[in-house]
């Protein structure tokens, strides 16, 4: 493997690992800012709370993700697209996107004193990006099939 491979695939972790990190934050966030009065400094601490971490952190990591990712795969030493693991890591990635994005639209939510959704939601949701994380892991790692 070159040694710009690799470099490339360590950026492409440290980048998956800040994203996954926001990730897993964000809707523990949302938890919380649930049980805070709406107009309240405590509202308004977790918005700024919430939109920082997702404007500086989740977003530029998930660019970054993508950004090396797709530089990787086009290297020559990148696996074949006709590897059924690789397209099944890319489909649980553009899963994780959506998630993404939802969770920008939630925060907008937030922002405008609109949610409508529980703590309990929230909750629950925590966990999508922790299994979706782990479904990515083994196929990279294990490559089952």
């Amino acid at each position: 493997m070159s040694s710009l491979y690799l470099w490339l695939k360590a950026l492409h972790v440290i980048s998956v690992i800040a994203w996954m990190a926001g990730m897993l934050y964000l809707p523990r966030l949302y938890v919380y800012h649930c049980g805070a009065e709406r107009g309240s400094v405590q509202s308004e601490t977790f918005k700024t709370m919430e939109r920082r971490l997702l404007r500086g952190i989740v977003d530029p990591a998930m660019i970054a993700t993508y950004a090396f990712g797709i530089a990787l795969l086009l290297m020559p030493e990148a696996p074949s697209w006709r590897e059924p693991w690789l397209l099944a890591k890319i489909a649980l990635v553009l899963a994780l996107s959506a998630m993404h994005g939802l969770f920008a639209k939630w925060r907008k939510d937030f922002e405008h004193d609109r949610n409508t959704r529980s703590a309990r939601l929230y909750r629950f949701v925590n966990e999508v990006p922790t299994l979706l994380l782990i479904g990515i892991v083994i196929l990279v790692i294990v490559r089952p099939f």
